[in-house]
């Protein structure tokens, strides 16, 4: 069953538990994809955005908070990143940022709905930039479970997941068989990422998601930021390393390849945001 985004005159919102978050605009696509409900539309505050299922999953002038947050602090950190593969992440943000490192070589993308990428591309396309055409990036529409559960022991340096909230199509990418997978296939020195969801509109979820990554690498610690258009505001990242928290330490020289094209992300940010754990999580995760 897809939802659709709820509208009121010129606005376009997303409800969740009692709250909503909208914009204003107007919608210029608004379609049912074998997966899911796909609303593409323009608004006056943050240009052209996405909703899937009636839940924001980016927009022009909001993608740098979600996409940078998520590929430096593993890009800038991994022993190597040779080989990357990103889950989901049909708009094309996450392997843009990606491939602004020159180390990157091999990037795998899979993405289960490919009207998402369609739609993106036509309506979206200063969020993936040139990284459809990058010889180096290497489309995949299919299922990002089964990839990861088909691929082979440590054939990636960095994996990152770019899903959408845990329900729908996304839903399998929030559990110990995928998680443990993810795992397996890391190489020795590599970093995981995934967003972690709202540690205030899904609480729970995200301090669940941070202990089962935990348990399952060894090591995982989530990084905050703000990502305005998202539910409550206030966005998670966690990151995983089987050989010892390696996230924390930034190679600078990887850092000065990107950080002067980047609007959020920096070393000293990525510090700053590993350390606003609110006390509350600090709590659940260390008792």
């Amino acid at each position: 069953m897809t939802t659709a985004p709820e509208t009121s005159g010129n606005w376009i919102d997303e409800h969740h538990n009692g709250v909503r978050y909208g914009l204003e605009g107007r919608v210029l696509v608004d379609e049912t994809s074998p997966f899911q409900r796909i609303t593409v539309i323009d608004s006056q505050r943050y240009g052209k955005g996405l909703l899937l299922d009636g839940c924001w999953m980016t927009a022009e002038h909001q993608e740098r908070h979600y996409h940078e947050s998520l590929v430096h602090p593993a890009l800038c950190t991994a022993e190597a990143i040779e080989r990357v593969l990103v889950i989901g992440g049909g708009d094309g943000g996450t392997a843009r940022e990606c491939l602004r490192h020159p180390g990157v070589m091999h990037l795998d993308l899979v993405e289960i709905d490919g009207r998402v990428v369609d739609l993106s591309q036509e309506h979206l396309p200063s969020i993936g930039g040139g990284c459809w055409n990058d010889p180096r990036f290497h489309l995949h529409v299919g299922d990002g479970i089964a990839w990861a559960a088909e691929a082979e022991d440590a054939s990636y340096d960095v994996v990152l997941v770019d899903g959408s909230d845990p329900t729908g199509p996304a839903e399998g990418l929030f559990n110990r068989a995928f998680f443990s997978n993810c795992c397996r296939i890391l190489k020795p020195g590599g970093v995981f990422a995934t967003q972690s969801e709202s540690p205030e509109a899904f609480r729970q979820v995200h301090i669940d998601m941070v202990k089962l990554i935990r348990e399952l690498f060894g090591h995982a610690d989530p990084l905050y930021g703000w990502v305005p258009m998202y539910p409550s505001g206030w966005w998670s990242w966690t990151f995983a390393a089987k050989d010892g928290p390696r996230y924390f330490t930034v190679q600078s020289e990887r850092a000065a390849a990107v950080a002067e094209g980047c609007a959020i992300w920096s070393p000293r940010w990525q510090q700053g945001a590993f350390n606003t754990i609110p006390a509350f999580i600090e709590r659940e995760l260390n008792p």
